[in-house]
């Protein structure tokens, strides 16, 4: 896919790595929607970034608050050609704490967000991808990137909404990538490591460089930008479909 010109949506893009995919579509020339529930910071994106970016205060969950934002992009923009799916949550919580059972309603967020959410938000973009008329010789008609995390593969304690929210996303890459394949609609997912990402930058130092040595290599957390380069490969190369990337520094987290 040529991305000069092409309209995405990025869910989560107005911080951490959805606002770093959304620089780097804009560098590469494509037009971009913000989802993001934060109305101020994705508005300041917005503007800071200029006419090719536009953004919806969205909740991923909710099918009408989706649909609405898809209507949007399509009466701004025309079509929709790139769905990008970063939006998430993270409350931890083990299955039996110090304060008893982990509440169900703690494990049905994380899952209605990260899990629903991405179906939610992909299933609408792809009726729309549909439309495109074919940009390749192969009829290619959109590209979709959603994003689980290493804990779908080696979750730690606490971490059992969150792991098996991820290992769902995961997990329906293949079936997707399947389904909208007679569209000329490619799915790919990254599982990202641990990022320098805003909520990575209110940890403690100490706590930041244990992070790092637990890396193989590099000894660093990994960049939001290092996620955009991936994100924008996977869209300009038509051959890589149906496929889970971790991104992570050889990183195997431990139990704890």
């Amino acid at each position: 896919m040529d991305l000069q010109n092409k309209v995405a949506v990025v869910t989560g893009g107005a911080s951490g790595l959805g606002l770093a995919t959304v620089e780097k579509l804009v560098e590469k020339g494509a037009k971009v929607f913000i989802f993001d529930l934060n109305e101020k910071k994705a508005k300041d994106e917005a503007l800071r970034l200029g006419d090719q970016v536009r953004y919806s205060v969205v909740d991923v969950s909710d099918d009408e608050s989706v649909q609405h934002a898809i209507r949007q992009v399509i009466d701004t923009f025309g079509a929709i050609h790139i769905c990008v799916n970063c939006a998430g949550i993270g409350t931890p919580g083990k299955t039996i704490g110090k304060k008893g059972v982990l509440p169900l309603e703690t494990f049905r967020k994380v899952i209605d967000v990260n899990l629903i959410g991405t179906f939610n938000v992909l299933r609408l973009a792809a009726n729309e991808m549909k439309n495109n008329e074919p940009y390749t010789d192969s009829g290619e008609r959109g590209v979709i990137i959603n994003t689980a995390s290493v804990a779908a593969f080696d979750g730690q304690m606490g971490q059992a909404a969150y792991a098996a929210s991820k290992a769902g996303i995961a997990g329906m890459t293949l079936p997707l990538s399947r389904d909208l394949s007679e569209f000329g609609i490619r799915v790919n997912t990254i599982a990202p490591g641990v990022f320098m990402t805003p909520l990575a930058k209110t940890l403690p130092e100490k706590v930041l460089q244990k992070l790092a040595e637990s890396v193989e290599f590099p000894k660093r957390l990994g960049r939001p930008s290092e996620y955009a380069e991936l994100a924008t490969f996977l869209m300009e190369n038509e051959y890589i479909n149906g496929e889970v990337i971790r991104l992570d520094g050889a990183i195997r987290m431990s139990p704890r």
